[in-house]
């Protein structure tokens, strides 16, 4: 990623480090360690991704000054420059929206308090038992004089805490199932009651971190070295390891080795792009010439909705929180229910009746000023954001593609837009790119490299992140409109 001073002075610092320490490949002493009784930690992943090798990530990150001022800012506001950030960085302009979002949320004046804010932050992660957001969050929340106490389960944080965990499950997992009655019990709970600036506070932190556990697991984020799964002290079983390539971070094996794409031809993924491309040509060409009716733009979105019912990973196995992250939420088996499955219908949100641009802005910019702008021009530039190309094809207009994205999203929570045309998406999505999106918008703890490697094999991964930014803002937009839309009816 572009490397801010900070990791400069941290690179610097490993160059000490190995000069004190030395090898027989630096022409060092290799017992030096030994004789001053250092226990050194090696990082265990490969970089700040499992799915992007190290190199193109740092190949980015010395490239832009403008985000060796992000990384400064970042570094100097959380003490730290965690891989979320690094991996990121591939898009600054967004990163510089989301870094500026997520502070005025946890660090600018609010109606929560400051320890709060992060506590609620790890109730919305470990609903995806997202140990990597979970573990950062406990340590900030420690930092800013959160009770210890509260951190060994959500039966011993406050009863208000307690209260909105049903609102962090249902938001989780079943949006549509919210009511004005849930946002009322909250209101209502006499001494433990929220207020609704407080409350709106609480469902944007929620929304926001429920998220971005889906870029964790759909970008692959590797743990922080000083949290647990990040680190040991167990020297490398390599022969030729020397202690530089550990203080250096040069510690992952040669990525070239790994096709991790598995065994499909670059001529067969070659073509998967032209086709794609083709497609888009025709759908924009087609809109020209004729248009839909209302009724059979209907009919397409509810086939859809219905057809991504049974999109689904062949390795969709149960995964089993660990207990030091399922203790922050009640209920473990409550997971993802598709919208309509067993017979049970819920009316379509129709976007007409009931958006963002018009209704949810303006309602969470009343209660929780600038927020509402902070997370619009989060929106519209994850949205909009494009460099017009394609894998290896420059000049192109993405503009379909990503409509497309974003519609099947918000298709999958049951959200319709009466002026698009839902068969664009059976053309423009294959079924390995649907179950990516799907798995990572709805079960995000169930995403495997597998199924990262598999949609896009020509695509870079700056473009597959790109991606990941699309289906999380997507994804916290139609979180954030159940949740309003309750709130809306409550107050009227």
């Amino acid at each position: 990623m572009r490397l801010a001073t900070a990791a400069n002075e941290a690179y610097t610092a490993s160059l000490a480090v190995s000069e004190l320490l030395g090898c027989k490949q630096c022409g060092g002493s290799r017992g030096q360690d030994e004789e001053l009784g250092i226990r050194i930690p090696r990082p265990l992943g490969q970089g700040p991704s499992r799915f992007i090798p190290e190199k193109e990530i740092l190949q980015v990150g010395s490239e832009d000054a403008q985000m060796h001022t992000l990384f400064a800012d970042s570094f100097a506001a959380l003490g730290r420059l965690d891989n979320i950030t690094l991996v990121m960085v591939f898009h600054p302009q967004y990163l510089e929206s989301f870094l500026k979002t997520q502070h005025y949320l946890l660090q600018m004046d609010g109606p929560l308090p400051l320890h709060y804010r992060h506590y609620i932050g790890i109730m919305a992660a470990a609903r995806h038992q997202c140990s990597y957001l979970v573990n950062l969050h406990v340590n900030d929340f420690l930092h800013v004089g959160g009770d210890p106490k509260w951190l060994n389960g959500l039966e011993n944080a406050p009863q208000k805490l307690q209260n909105l965990g049903e609102l962090n499950k249902v938001l989780a997992h079943r949006p549509w199932l919210i009511t004005k009655e849930h946002i009322e019990g909250l209101l209502k709970a006499e001494e433990h009651s929220w207020s609704l600036a407080e409350l709106v506070h609480a469902v944007v932190l929620l929304t926001h971190y429920h998220s971005l556990a889906s870029f964790t697991f759909g970008c692959g984020i590797s743990p922080e070295i000083h949290c647990d799964g990040g680190h040991t002290f167990r020297p490398p079983s390599v022969s030729n390891y020397c202690i530089c390539d550990i203080t250096n971070g040069n510690h992952s094996v040669d990525e070239m080795q790994v096709n991790s794409a598995g065994n499909v031809s670059v001529s067969d993924s070659f073509f998967e792009v032209e086709a794609l491309m083709e497609k888009m040509k025709q759908l924009q060409e087609c809109r020209e010439e004729e248009e839909a009716s209302q009724e059979e733009m209907a009919s397409r979105f509810e086939i859809e909705k219905r057809e991504s019912m049974f999109v689904f990973s062949s390795d969709d196995d149960e995964v089993t929180p660990a207990r030091d992250v399922s203790r922050h939420f009640e209920d473990t088996s409550y997971g993802y229910k598709d919208f309509s499955r067993h017979g049970m219908h819920v009316p379509t949100f129709r976007v007409q009746d009931y958006c963002w641009e018009d209704h949810g802005y303006s309602l969470v910019n009343r209660l929780y000023p600038d927020v509402g702008q902070l997370i619009d021009e989060k929106f519209h530039i994850a949205y909009n954001l494009t460099y017009n190309t394609m894998a290896m094809h420059k000049d192109v207009d993405t503009s379909t593609l990503r409509r497309a994205i974003w519609n099947y999203i918000h298709c999958m929570f049951g959200i319709r837009y009466d002026d698009y045309d839902y068969g664009e998406i059976n053309q423009l999505l294959d079924r390995s790119f649907k179950v990516y999106i799907k798995t990572v918008v709805c079960t995000p703890e169930k995403v495997t490299k597998r199924m990262y490697d598999s949609f896009w094999r020509q695509f870079k991964h700056s473009e597959k992140v790109h991606v990941n930014l699309l289906l999380i803002e997507a994804r916290m937009q139609a979180e954030l409109l159940y949740a309003l839309r309750a709130i809306t009816r409550y107050m009227t």
